[in-house]
């Protein structure tokens, strides 16, 4: 089975994404913060991490930059989920390593679509 990693500030959204990833099957690990992501990444090497651009004490983009630096994270997909939409928003999550980019509001079905092309089904 493979471990989603999901990292959102927002425990409403955090809620959502977390009951339509284990409806799909997955195993999850959650953070609310930047920082906890990144220990948490480190910490169970998930298959797949999704994090919320904008979290207190580091960016999604910070924890994306830092996955790609250490070896053991370095290939782990990761997936922007944010409400940043601007063209150089999106832009700037590629340039930090991001596989895949959406952009809130989304459909939670879509983001579901989007980890299994990643990962494959659950």
């Amino acid at each position: 089975m493979s471990t989603v990693l999901i990292a959102d500030d927002d425990p409403d959204i955090l809620a959502l994404v977390t009951f339509k990833v284990k409806q799909a099957g997955y195993h999850l690990v959650t953070a609310t913060d930047g920082a906890a992501a990144l220990a948490a990444a480190r910490e169970t090497t998930p298959d797949l991490v999704v994090l919320d651009v904008s979290m207190p004490r580091m960016s999604g983009l910070e924890v994306c930059r830092e996955l790609r630096k250490d070896a053991a994270t370095a290939k782990v997909p990761v997936l922007l989920l944010t409400a940043r939409a601007q063209e150089a928003d999106i832009e700037a999550g590629f340039d930090v390593g991001a596989d895949d980019y959406v952009v809130k509001p989304f459909s939670p079905r879509e983001l579901v679509a989007r980890i299994a092309a990643i990962l494959g089904p659950a």
